[in-house]
């Protein structure tokens, strides 16, 4: 089974994770920030995967800490039920619209942190929540994940619509990316011997 628990306690914040790869789209999900749970039930939903984040952070500060900090600890359990990447395809991409936004997510399981996050956003805030903090979560999470990411927003106009399909296409993405695939024979996907 590939699966792993995180924990990870700071000064800040105090979070534990719980990922299931193989799982059938079930989360528990309580960061202290709703519009941060409501972005991970796309991955959840999306990417069929079973996680469960439990935060606890510095939000009489802002939310900064807990959304950056999650997303750190969720790239380090995507990283632990990983294990080795014997058999996975690697790569994945998903292309999202809801109503008039459009976003596609590209994905390298390659051992290397990578992010190009192209998302200019219609307003600042999606009601009480920094849309900045949304570039903070994927960059914790591919400096922990050790993943290639590209996020592009390609049209909306609609903030709440733009980050949804930029969470669902992230899903979406990761899901082909574990995935097993058949023709691989357990092999590494890499010509390099190592990811």
């Amino acid at each position: 089974m590939r699966s792993a628990q995180v924990t990870r306690n700071t000064l800040e914040t105090r979070i534990s994770a719980t990922l299931n790869l193989d799982g059938s789209g079930q989360g528990k999900l309580a960061t202290g920030v709703p519009f941060l749970d409501h972005m991970l039930d796309q991955i959840v939903r999306h990417g069929l995967f079973d996680i469960e984040v439990s935060a606890a952070g510095d939000l009489q500060i802002d939310a900064h800490h807990t959304v950056e900090d999650v997303g750190i600890t969720l790239g380090q359990a995507f990283a632990q039920a990983l294990v080795d990447k014997k058999g996975v395809r690697r790569y994945g991409h998903a292309y999202v619209p809801l109503d008039e936004a459009l976003s596609r997510v590209v994905v390298d399981l390659s051992g290397r942190p990578g992010l190009e996050f192209h998302v200019e956003f219609t307003r600042a805030r999606i009601g009480d929540f920094d849309v900045d903090l949304l570039r903070e979560f994927f960059q914790g999470f591919v400096n922990h994940a050790g993943v290639t990411l590209h996020i592009d927003n390609l049209r909306g106009r609609n903030a709440h619509h733009q980050a949804e399909t930029v969470f669902k296409a992230f899903g979406r993405a990761l899901r082909m990316a574990v995935e097993a695939d058949p023709r691989a024979s357990g092999q590494l996907p890499s010509t390099k011997g190592a990811l």
